[in-house]
């Protein structure tokens, strides 16, 4: 799995959602905004021309990164297991002072912090997957050793 790049669907069609706005929507915009600019003469103290050619290079530059990774990404369907956590599943953990957490595990490009969406690669993420119900994990991060019990597998948001 180390070498492999997963998604979710919904996370590929965030990607290539994006993809198809920059191609069709914001590079057409700034391209004209470029032009206009380039038409009102002297380029070389023209604020609106030289930030067009930046946000023109800006948005090449995510097109390509874009256009590389959705060649790469391997979309996972949702899993249906609650006897095992698995890529796309919710794992509820409890702390050793009974505080309970939501972790979502999934591929690099859907990583939340906030949401609890970690990658399948972080500490955590490595830790849980495969783990059953009452399995305990020790994972070693940069605030220091924590130990989680599962509690609990969701196959949908449990939020």
């Amino acid at each position: 799995m180390s070498d492999k790049h997963y998604i979710s669907m919904q996370g590929y069609q965030r990607l290539a959602g994006e993809m198809d706005h920059l191609l069709t929507v914001e590079r057409p915009r700034v391209v004209n905004n470029v032009a206009a600019a380039a038409a009102e003469g002297d380029r070389s103290e023209n604020a609106e021309y030289i930030y067009g050619k930046k946000r023109l290079r800006q948005i090449d530059k995510r097109i390509e990164f874009l256009t590389r990774r959705l060649d790469v990404l391997e979309v996972v369907p949702q899993t249906k297991d609650t006897q095992k956590v698995r890529f796309l599943a919710w794992a509820e953990v409890e702390d050793a002072e009974g505080t309970t957490r939501i972790f979502r595990i999934v591929g690099a490009d859907e990583t939340d912090a906030k949401a609890g969406w970690i990658s399948w690669k972080s500490p955590v993420g490595r830790a849980l997957l495969g783990k059953a119900l009452d399995d305990e994990v020790t994972v070693r991060t940069p605030g220091g050793t924590v130990t989680y019990t599962l509690v609990e597998i969701h196959t949908t948001d449990p939020h």
